[in-house]
């Protein structure tokens, strides 16, 4: 029962009468409505949805104030406004509240695909996130990369894309060589299961011992490049230990994915891509496109882009790392028929990312032009940066474990004079809201800008949090516990909606627009703001209003139908956070 885009279809109409309008007002026939342009009032009290009039002062040759003030005043009777006024250059609408509950209660309660719309619809778009190294756990910064693109994974299917989420695992070179040396040296045959620990940990902690002991030990660093030179010579010793360790990495790595809802449909490993690239190169060398350099290196001329040059091939002919992600690149095209490719990377590879589509676009691949480089900013310690090489990272399922625990002791304050026996499984609610904390407080800021994460706020109860959200989803569970019935009916049109039911019902018309925009910025911050000024009117409207105990039978159905179609918006958009949306807090 997919509904259309309720403000796109107010918005038309607007455009229709518009035409109407200025055909017999001003005598102006079939004027472009490419040029007319939509606005939000900067407060509601002003209008839903203004019209600017600017684009028409030429063609009426009449002041843009003037224009509204004649369009105003001959608007006539509608069914969908309640009030349409000039306001200096602008025409401001208000929506009429019966025309929106109409059409958005029963779409938003009882529909799982409101909001979704089909723009991707046949187009399949891959998103790469993750991209981890296979010499320790699963950080912080890889939750911010991992939480980007499981969210504009979702936001995409939302607009009608076929999504490949897809995971480049970092599985080979000198980094890796160094907690299998470290292993190798000083690790004594232990295992994930001799030790309990979780191999990603385990591996992880050999890598920060090997930065302790080369700095004791500068020397042994050769043995590293030794060890590296032997896998790619394929050693059978070297290869069986990597196998082994990469295993246990591999292993960990699936938990915590598990944990925090990532899935990955295709995973490439840099141990196979790695010396792809190198045709595609000497290719582009026989086209004249790259030049060899007086040591045998091949390179590329990017300096009318600002780029300067960029070695491809050494003179000894190996592969550089752009080489790679050349061939890995090319693959991805090779093996979907894809829209565009996505590449979630942290903001320190911007250069690389701007080099590697520039080339590719030399090279002559047309669907260059489609591959977009996500890049977000870092996350820090209130002390700095983090060091895996130090152990100075926040490890990621610890701090899972450290929010669990943290909310199971805020739930068990709240439920002190409760009989936990009647409630949901304490540990599995905390997890639950331990996950939304630090789902949405890394989501909700723009993917650019930095995050100092605080554990303690993000799990407040109140203000833009995850729990907030989960705990207005379980108000308005309690409500409907509580309601005789929660049969939906649709208020008559004579019904009389008072001032934050209709902000509700508006905020309700907005989210198909929301979705679209966030998926269009690849921006899930746009959605985390829309949810949480959701919950906020609802919460209003909820103590300032009576729902069960209304005066009237009309009262109590409309302000149950309003609350079911908040709840059904704020289910899905939680789903799409990968938010559990609890029934009880």
């Amino acid at each position: 029962m997919t509904v259309s885009n309720l403000v796109n279809d107010l918005k038309k109409s607007v455009q229709n009468r518009v035409s109407e309008l200025l055909k017999q007002e001003f005598q102006l026939d079939d004027v472009d409505p490419a040029i007319f342009k939509f606005e939000l009032p900067p407060d509601e009290k002003m209008g839903h949805l203004a019209f600017a009039c600017f684009p028409l002062a030429k063609l009426a040759r009449k002041g843009p104030p003037m224009i509204a003030q004649v369009l105003a005043g001959a608007w006539g009777p509608s069914n969908e406004f309640s009030s349409v006024k000039a306001a200096g250059p602008y025409l401001n609408f208000h929506f009429e509240a019966s025309f929106l509950s109409s059409r958005l209660i029963k779409a938003c309660a009882g529909d799982d695909q409101y909001g979704d719309s089909v723009h991707g619809q046949g187009k399949t778009i891959m998103v790469e996130y993750s991209a981890p190294n296979t010499n320790k756990p699963l950080h912080l910064g890889h939750g911010r990369n991992n939480l980007l693109g499981i969210v504009i994974s979702n936001l995409l299917e939302k607009v009608g894309y076929r999504v490949v989420r897809a995971n480049l695992i970092n599985d080979r070179g000198v980094h890796i060589c160094k907690s299998m040396l470290a292993y190798k040296k000083w690790g004594k045959g232990v295992t994930p299961e001799s030790t309990g620990q979780k191999g990603d940990k385990l591996v992880g902690d050999y890598y920060v011992l090997y930065d302790k002991k080369e700095k004791e030990h500068p020397d042994i660093l050769e043995e590293v490049q030794q060890l590296l030179r032997d896998w790619e010579a394929g050693d059978s010793e070297v290869m069986e230990l990597w196998k082994t360790m990469n295993s246990w990495v591999l292993k960990g790595f699936q938990e915590t994915y598990d944990r925090m809802g990532a899935t990955f449909e295709k995973i490439y490993y840099e141990s196979e891509t790695y010396q792809g690239g190198k045709e595609f190169v000497l290719e582009a060398l026989k086209k004249g496109i790259c030049y060899e350099e007086e040591n045998g290196a091949v390179a590329i001329d990017l300096e009318e882009d600002n780029l300067g040059r960029k070695i491809l091939l050494r003179g000894d002919g190996t592969a550089m790392y752009i080489t790679q992600d050349i061939n890995t690149t090319i693959t991805k095209f090779n093996d979907y028929p894809l829209e565009g490719s996505l590449f979630v990377v942290g903001n320190e590879q911007e250069n690389h990312f701007r080099v590697l589509f520039k080339i590719l676009k030399k090279f002559g691949y047309d669907w260059a032009k489609r591959c977009e480089h996500i890049s977000y900013g870092m996350i820090t310690l209130p002390e700095g940066k983090m060091k895996s090489r130090e152990g100075t990272v926040i490890d990621l399922d610890d701090l899972m474990d450290k929010m669990r625990s943290m909310a199971e002791e805020e739930i068990k304050g709240r439920w002190e004079n409760k009989d936990i026996a009647d409630t949901e499984d304490v540990v599995a609610t905390a997890e639950a809201i331990g996950q939304a904390a630090i789902k949405y407080y890394i989501l909700k800021t723009g993917a650019v800008k930095e995050i100092s994460f605080n554990p303690k706020e993000s799990l407040s109860f109140e203000g833009a949090t995850g729990p907030y959200l989960q705990y207005t989803h379980a108000r308005i569970c309690s409500v409907l516990r509580k309601a005789e019935s929660t049969d939906l009916v649709i208020p008559e049109s004579s019904y009389s909606w008072n001032a934050e039911e209709i902000a509700l019902l508006v905020s309700l018309a907005r989210y198909p627009d929301c979705i679209a925009q966030s998926a269009k910025d690849r921006n899930p911050a746009v959605l985390c703001s829309y949810v949480y000024d959701l919950c906020r009117a609802f919460n209003k409207f909820y103590y300032d209003h009576p729902i069960l105990k209304a005066e009237q039978t009309d009262m109590i159905n409309a302000r149950l139908g309003l609350t079911m179609a908040v709840k059904g918006v704020l289910s899905k958009t939680l789903d799409i956070f990968g938010i559990t949306a609890l029934e009880r807090m």
